[in-house]
């Protein structure tokens, strides 16, 4: 018999820092902890992979008042939980067809090096032709702009999507030193983007077997329409 219980791959990543390097960077906490809550709560199985494996670092504004939330603080204080962040496995460590969905977080960090794995590409495509459930939050989404199925069409081609918006990266502060303008890469891929009237507000978009949040408030609504998605998958 197979098991009942669903498997999540959370994807962190490996970057410290913007091109510059005096600008750290690295894995926003809380849209991880948010999700993995969400998960955990349904009994579902989880493991951390990032593009390299090992260690991920952490983005020092997401450690700070307002997004620095009790989910975050509990990750921080519990030895295991920050021991499973130095410690990521790799995608050639990785089985797809052990995980119902793939969830990607984000941080700035991600644009540097979630787009061009062929490893995380691989898993994410064969997760989504066996009917898996595909899944980003904010920055996550550049995971995907360079993502083919196996016909060589892109993933998010024709599809409904969302993710980190270019207004929120001005507003961030932060448009000077992104590597890229992401909204208008998934354009160019032939994603139909979407985004919230307001920027930073929880929104999340679902077509089929891709479920996508804007930003890092919506962490634990994507991660709720992922197990939406999974129960009718």
């Amino acid at each position: 018999m197979p098991s009942m219980t669903k498997h999540i791959l959370n994807v962190v990543t490996n970057v410290e820092h913007y091109d510059d390097p005096s600008h750290p960077t690295g894995l926003w906490l809380s849209e991880l902890t948010h999700a993995w809550n969400v998960f955990e709560e349904q009994g579902f199985e989880q493991t951390i992979v990032s593009p390299k494996g090992g260690r991920t670092p952490l983005e020092p504004r997401s450690l700070k008042f307002p997004n620095y939330d009790k989910t975050a603080k509990a990750w921080r204080a519990d030895p295991a939980r920050m021991a499973l962040l130095e410690n990521t496995a790799s995608p050639d460590q990785i089985n797809s067809a052990d995980f119902d969905a793939i969830f990607f977080t984000g941080g700035h960090a991600v644009m540097y090096d979630f787009r061009d794995s062929e490893g995380l590409q691989r898993i994410t495509r064969e997760i989504f032709e066996r009917g898996g459930i595909v899944s980003s939050v904010c920055h996550g989404y550049c995971g995907l702009l360079d993502t083919k199925l196996s016909d060589g069409s892109y993933l998010i081609a024709g599809r409904q999507m969302t993710g980190f918006a270019w207004r929120e990266e001005v507003l961030a502060g932060v448009a000077k030193l992104v590597p890229y303008n992401a909204e208008e890469e998934a354009k160019k891929r032939g994603a139909h983007y979407k985004k919230a009237m307001l920027p930073f507000v929880s929104y999340t978009v679902v077509d089929g077997k891709l479920v996508t949040g804007q930003n890092p408030g919506s962490a634990k609504e994507t991660a709720k329409k992922v197990v939406a998605a999974l129960s009718r998958s």
